[in-house]
């Protein structure tokens, strides 16, 4: 059975409110920032200069669940508005479940971002379903989100 986790996204203030949700939950949070990912010309992707100290990622461990955010990043075409601003991230088992999960929720929707291999992870997908449901689908062989 695949994990799914709840993915949060900030306007520049997601490492404030899961320093808040820590204080609440507890657990360790992981963080990284834009600064800490690959440059373009190594197959990351362009990032502004003042947007560097932005959150890329991060993952608080609440119960059984993953809690995950970042904030948007304008000069890499994403942008935020509140009330549509949490996606479903599903994390499959394998590289055949993570392609065919993708394409089935895809289908008749809309893809942000073709399912392919990303710095972080062995495929990497987003896509906002027909019924306008946003999701990540995350595969990492051997890693459970």
């Amino acid at each position: 059975m695949p994990a799914i986790n709840p993915y949060l996204s900030f306007n520049g203030n997601c490492e404030e409110a899961f320093n808040l949700y820590q204080s609440i939950f507890g657990g360790e949070l992981m963080l990284c920032r834009f600064k800490d990912a690959p440059q373009e010309e190594s197959g990351g992707f362009p990032v502004a200069e003042n947007e560097r100290e932005r959150v890329m990622h991060c993952s608080l461990p609440v119960g059984s669940t993953i809690l995950m955010g970042s904030d948007t990043s304008e000069s890499c075409g994403q942008t935020v508005k509140f009330g549509d601003n949490v996606t479903i991230n599903i994390c499959p088992d394998s590289e055949a479940e993570a392609k065919r999960v993708f394409a089935a929720l895809s289908d008749g929707g809309k893809i942000i971002m073709p399912i392919e291999k990303v710095f972080w992870a062995d495929l990497f997908g987003m896509c906002v379903d027909k019924f306008g449901v946003s999701w990540m689908v995350n595969y990492e062989h051997g890693k459970k989100c």
